[in-house]
């Protein structure tokens, strides 16, 4: 059974497909949805240093913040956050497996890091 514990997603709102992405989530979430806050990174960039975030890092990475006000980021992010979602139950459990794991987080890191220099985005 999925968490009811409500969570903070910070995501880059920016990203068309982290919008989609964002939408999806929320739709296959279905009255879970309501337990998930989604809040930009660039609206939020104080509240992510207040926590020893960079916001340019949260741009690079997926962050969840659960109720004890950890965070956790990354493929274990997203792992949390399908965890939420029955139909992604299943999901969450084979990308936490340790070969797919890592090697999804270099595709993820590489896929963004096109895409935010693509948008002038990255550091130089």
């Amino acid at each position: 059974m999925p968490s009811t514990i409500p969570i903070n997603v910070f995501y880059d709102a920016q990203c068309p497909l982290c919008r989609k992405e964002r939408r999806r989530y929320e739709r296959w979430a279905g009255k879970r949805s309501t337990d998930i806050a989604w809040l930009d990174v660039s609206e939020h960039q104080q509240t992510l240093r207040e926590k020893g975030v960079d916001p340019a890092m949260a741009l690079r990475s997926l962050h969840v913040e659960v109720a004890q006000g950890q965070l956790i980021e990354g493929i274990d992010a997203y792992r949390l956050l399908m965890a939420r979602i029955p139909l992604l139950m299943p999901v969450a459990w084979i990308i936490g497996l340790p070969g797919i794991k890592s090697g999804l987080r270099a595709l993820y890191d590489s896929w963004v890091k096109r895409r935010l220099q693509k948008q002038g985005r990255w550091p130089t």
